[in-house]
């Protein structure tokens, strides 16, 4: 059975909580979770939420739906904290991981592609969802790290810096990656017969 220090519950006063600050506590705060400690969950939930809901909102407006990607991030915690190795990375470091991939992956499905930006004007309906069947081909073809800077750019609309910090990179790096997943968007697009008319913009971030 493991022992170590009482876990806070989320009814105790703003002391308890302190206490977390402690790396010691924590650490067995969330060892105990690893081993299915309801009230050690209950803990990391209270104690992390505020930290990845500002997190989350800083890239979702919305605030309904940035609560729900919140949720969703720690639904999924509860499912991988057992794989979670401290000696790797802090454990809000870890979480908001998480929580960036979540937003990135709610982006992908929830956000359309501004199709206007490949095709031409007075194109039909047939042709429309063509190409925008084509750009999405295309976007989800790109490696990785330059479909994410491409997603972050033109469809969130975040600036290079911001995608800097989040990704945890240069801003030199981030303007390659940019320009490499720009290249590789247009070559895939003429492969397609998708040409865009007009070069990608960055969304208006809202």
């Amino acid at each position: 059975m493991l022992t170590g220090p009482a876990i806070p519950t989320a009814s105790t006063d703003s002391s308890a909580f302190r206490i977390v600050a402690d790396s010691t506590v924590l650490r067995r705060t969330i060892v105990r979770a690893q081993a299915g400690d309801s009230r050690a969950i209950q803990f990391l939930y209270v104690r992390f939420t505020p930290d990845v809901r500002r997190y989350v909102r800083s890239l979702i407006k919305d605030p309904h739906e940035a609560e729900d990607i919140t949720q969703t991030v720690f639904m999924k915690m509860i499912a991988s904290i057992e794989r979670y190795e401290p000696r790797e990375v802090p454990f809000i470091a870890w979480l908001l991981r998480i929580a960036r991939n979540t937003t990135l992956s709610h982006f992908r499905s929830h956000r359309s592609i501004p199709v206007e930006e490949v095709i031409a004007q007075g194109d039909d309906g047939r042709r429309r969802r063509e190409h925008s069947r084509a750009l999405r081909a295309a976007i989800d073809a790109l490696p990785e790290e330059q479909r994410q800077v491409v997603i972050l750019r033109h469809l969130l609309g975040l600036s290079v810096d911001e995608i800097a910090s989040m990704l945890g990179k240069s801003e030199s790096s981030i303007h390659s990656l940019h320009h490499r997943g720009r290249i590789n968007l247009q070559g895939a697009l003429n492969e397609a017969g998708a040409t865009p008319v007009v070069a990608l913009q960055p969304a208006t971030a809202g």
